[in-house]
């Protein structure tokens, strides 16, 4: 790819800073960055090994953009834009000056919700610290101050903003960014419920053709139950590759987005049960054969559950049949990122995970709960 046709404002965006846009397909996203994300970002690409836990958990990497052209009254850019080649940065990915050339690139990244017909999408602030220790004793103590005057602090959280699609409205349903600094830490469950809201209404096949506006928001329990489990399991996930990588990210975020629409959320799901069947029965047709080769480990099974064996042989065949979910995780946002070696992982973030991933465990028994015949 060495260019890009027009791109519009990003409509899905719900936390970090303006300026964010998108191609006219949807399929990608033009960030601003710092030089030291740009960084992070080039060095996730090369598979370094200090870094190569994140791989799966951050939105797939293109390259970078120089933001060259006309713009219209709206703001949007008119001409085709340039792609550059994306150097591989210096190894300890810090805050080295850049060239002329390269301080006013962005990042080319997939749209984590473009896949998405309605996408909910929320973005968890991370981190009990908020500021760098190379910053300035004003803006340390500022940070400090906003630290403990909204949940991050005492839970390493914060509910950077969210949408829920409506379907009365027809169009999602915005909480900004305010409600997330008002909140106290006991709020969290509810602010949780809110992005995750159950559908009074019950799911199935046959009532698709029901009135859509007297839905509401949210999904009904059994659609919505799956799917809160595939995120909180990807959350963990991500807890883990924290874990195992020496660096301190401030001010990073989570990204979670899950489809809206009820129809396509059922196919999604079904279609992520169907990859689970065909790849049992894959290994028991193996088993059953007398190969001695099957391995029945974890990593037997690529990123969507199926047999990895044949991966390489019909790569086409491959991409018209990815599994698309209903549900997507990513780690975003490394403006602030720096490697640590020998200093273990960073404390401060994997405590906002595990607040994650309580606040997620709670709101999944809750809509399990609402399954439950009612006495």
């Amino acid at each position: 790819m060495n260019s890009v046709k027009n791109v519009v404002p990003l409509t899905s965006q719900v936390g970090g800073h303006a300026g964010v846009m998108a191609t006219e397909d949807g399929s990608l996203i033009i960030k601003p960055c710092l030089p030291r994300e740009r960084d992070f970002y080039q060095l996730i690409a090369s598979d370094d090994p200090r870094v190569r836990h994140l791989q799966p958990h951050v939105p797939n990497f293109y390259g970078t953009l120089k933001l060259e052209g006309k713009v219209d009254e709206q703001g949007n850019f008119l001409n085709t834009l340039e792609m550059t080649d994306s150097s591989l940065p210096s190894p300890n990915a810090g805050d080295t000056s850049p060239p002329e050339d390269q301080r006013d690139k962005s990042l080319v990244l997939e749209n984590v919700s473009n896949s998405f017909l309605k996408p909910n999408v929320l973005d968890i602030k991370l981190g009990t610290k908020l500021y760098e220790d190379s910053a300035s004793p004003e803006k340390i103590e500022r940070m400090i101050r906003t630290a403990r005057q909204t949940t991050s602090l005492e839970t390493g959280v914060r509910m950077t903003g969210f949408q829920v699609y409506d379907y009365s409205t027809s169009s999602p349903a915005i909480t900004p960014k305010s409600y997330g600094k008002s909140i106290k830490p006991a709020d969290l469950p509810e602010a949780v419920a809110r992005f995750f809201p159950i559908s009074p209404l019950s799911y199935s096949v046959d009532n698709g053709s029901s009135s859509r506006e007297s839905r509401g928001q949210g999904l009904p329990a059994q659609l919505l139950t799956p799917i809160l489990s595939g995120i909180l399991e990807n959350v963990r996930n991500i807890r883990d590759a924290i874990a195992q990588t020496e660096m301190r990210m401030i001010a990073g975020s989570i990204l979670i987005v899950y489809e809206a629409d009820w129809e396509k959320a059922h196919e999604g799901l079904q279609a992520l049960e169907d990859s689970k069947t065909t790849s049992i029965q894959t290994i028991d047709s193996k088993v059953s054969e007398g190969d001695e080769d099957v391995d029945l480990g974890p990593e037997a099974m690529d990123e969507s559950g199926t047999d990895d064996e044949d991966g390489d042989e019909d790569e086409e065949d491959e991409e018209e049949e990815e599994l698309i979910l209903p549900f997507a995780v990513r780690l975003i946002d490394f403006a602030h990122v720096t490697l640590v070696p020998g200093e273990g992982a960073d404390e401060s973030v994997l405590r906002g995970l595990d607040t994650s991933i309580s606040l997620l465990e709670g709101r999944l028994k809750e809509v399990e709960n609402d399954l439950r015949p009612k006495a």
